[in-house]
């Protein structure tokens, strides 16, 4: 972790008193996409350097794997964007940019055809994880939150309470998720190296989450911290 994103030394906020407990907990990864994570994604040349820094490809494996082995509940919630959704009539400036990169493309609602490898595929070291028959794949979010899909409700139906959360991207969909979860009532741990953010003349995409999260998440801890909690 380099110095520009350690915590404060002297910081305001108390501690976090979460604890977690297996029994009503969920490992939650957002967009573990090509598009995001593979060096031929369309948005590489925006994260890349951030999730190289992070080693976050790895460090989202080692989540699924512990959380596999805990066996709790994993659920994926992914973007996809299908044809009749590039006829949207306006959009937020990252919206059009990733409409115009053919940004997590499918053919269509009802065909994976040309899906398996592209941009809108999973990364293909996590899917002997996501096609176990067990992981949650919920409906796609449409542009950052999972207010479009039925995450929250397929938690629920688990009687998921408290979220461990993990992929991409930290400033957008993840911090996105974060707030809905927790204006929802869930529990919400980051995990902060399984994630990354774009780092553009408009700022750094990653350094804005992690400030944000230090107000809101219930826990913000580093993959081998949430490891080691759920070895229990």
């Amino acid at each position: 972790m380099t110095e520009l994103y350690a915590d404060p030394e002297n910081p305001v906020l108390p501690k976090s008193t979460f604890q977690l407990d297996l029994k009503r907990a969920a490992l939650v990864v957002i967009d573990p996409q090509n598009d995001f994570l593979h060096p031929s994604g369309v948005s590489w040349p925006f994260f890349g350097e951030s999730v190289v820094e992070n080693n976050t490809v790895s460090h989202i494996g080692q989540l699924f794997e512990a959380a596999k082995a805990a066996d709790i509940t994993v659920a994926i919630s992914p973007h996809f964007y299908y044809p009749c959704d590039h006829h949207w009539q306006f959009g937020g400036p990252l919206e059009k940019t990733m409409h115009a990169i053919n940004m997590f493309g499918r053919k269509g609602q009802f065909t994976v055809e040309e899906f398996e490898g592209s941009g809108a595929d999973f990364l293909e070291d996590y899917k002997k994880y996501i096609h176990d028959g067990k992981t949650i794949i919920a409906s796609p979010h449409k542009v950052y939150g999972p207010e479009t899909n039925d995450l929250i409700l397929q938690l629920r139906k688990q009687g998921v309470s408290q979220v461990i959360l993990a992929g991409m991207a930290a400033n957008l969909c993840i911090e996105a998720h974060l707030r809905e979860l927790i204006e929802q009532g869930f529990e919400v741990v980051v995990v902060r190296d399984a994630t990354a953010g774009p780092r553009v003349p408009e700022g750094d995409g990653y350094l804005a989450a992690l400030v944000n999260f230090r107000f809101l998440a219930h826990g913000l801890w580093t993959t081998a911290e949430t490891v080691s909690q759920l070895k229990g």
